[in-house]
């Protein structure tokens, strides 16, 4: 069953958090609230939308939407996207006043940019334009100024383009009537863990698929990367999103912003040497150190408990032992032939 929705110029959505936090609900209601006293918007209020899948009503319904919307949820407004994306609720990226100012890419960036592709440039996303409020960013009461005016904006656009107008939030936070109620669902979801492609920085160079050994992703028609089997994912592990060159790989519930999807400076330490991972030696480091690391990595993203460095005492002692015993037999040779 699709919940039946309005066609309107704008929808907002709220993906409520995972946790029972009263604060994060307080935040959530106060949102609600003000977004239904707009005219001609439609407000659908969600579990959260990193738990639900493609099957679920909610996202069936989110789909049936043709309009642009305003996503609200816990989640950093890239991961946001991209998880929508990947649910095949997809459209351009609207800007936000939380947004960090843009970053003139340096030479050798724009080079590699050039050089390799981005699957969003093969693929660009057209139509209709979605815009992701980090509910971590402000109170209450600045999210929903920013939410005024994305609809404001949207309403001007509309009048532009002679669609359906949209009424204003102002004194939304006061007393008054004429609050509609917003459309609710509460399906029953459970806490899930997997990867969300970026696909405006992912080059489809295929290291997440050859580096992943629990069937993750896969291969679309058109040769593109994807997250096939998100639930085959083990709980806990962002290395895949380690190993992607092009930092396209997001775990939206992950402690670390960077893999989080942050718009983060850098790599934060959290990226290691492709080189390294797959067998070239650090000349640095003990090779046995490396080569125990290397198998230990591979035992635990497998459920395999780490067995550590192995222990190489009685080798040294036998090898201190036999060196002598070896140095007595080719002298007693040398003896024996007369030289």
């Amino acid at each position: 069953m699709i919940l039946p929705v309005a066609p309107t110029a704008l929808t907002i959505v709220m993906s409520r958090g995972q946790s029972r936090n009263p604060e994060k609900r307080d935040v959530e209601a106060a949102i609600v609230k003000a977004a239904s006293r707009l005219a001609g918007v439609t407000v659908l209020d969600l579990p959260h939308l990193y738990d639900l899948k493609g099957t679920d009503e909610s996202i069936r319904t989110l789909r049936a939407i043709e309009g642009d919307l305003i996503v609200c949820s816990w989640l950093f407004p890239r991961a946001a996207h991209w998880l929508l994306d990947r649910l095949d609720v997809r459209g351009q990226v609207g800007e936000t006043a939380f947004d960090p100012e843009p970053e003139d890419e340096d030479d050798e960036a724009a080079a590699t940019a050039e050089s390799e592709p981005r699957v969003s440039e093969l693929f660009p996303r057209q139509g209709r334009t979605i815009h992701c409020l980090d509910m971590r960013a402000a109170d209450a009461d600045k999210l929903a100024v920013e939410v005024l005016r994305i609809a404001e904006t949207a309403n001007r656009q509309a009048e532009t383009e002679s669609a359906p107008a949209i009424g204003s939030l102002a004194g939304a936070w006061g007393p008054g009537d004429g609050v509609r109620s917003p459309l609710r669902l509460d399906e029953t979801v459970t806490r899930r863990w997997y990867p969300v492609i970026d696909y405006s920085r992912c080059t489809n160079c295929m290291e997440c698929i050859d580096f992943c050994l629990f069937g993750v992703y896969g291969i679309d028609g058109a040769e593109t990367i994807l997250v096939e089997q998100p639930d085959n994912c083990r709980k806990g592990c962002p290395a895949c999103s380690r190993v992607c060159p092009a930092g396209a790989i997001i775990f939206p519930q992950h402690k670390a912003p960077a893999i989080a999807g942050a718009p983060v400076e850098g790599d934060e330490g959290f990226k290691i040497d492709l080189s390294l991972l797959f067998g070239a030696p650090d000349q640095t480091a003990d090779p046995v150190a490396v080569a125990a690391r290397e198998r230990d990595e591979q035992l635990l993203l497998v459920g395999r408990q780490a067995v550590g460095m192995p222990d190489t005492r009685n080798r040294d002692r036998e090898k201190t032992k036999s060196a002598p015993d070896q140095l007595d037999n080719l002298i007693d040779l040398l003896d024996q032939a007369d030289v």
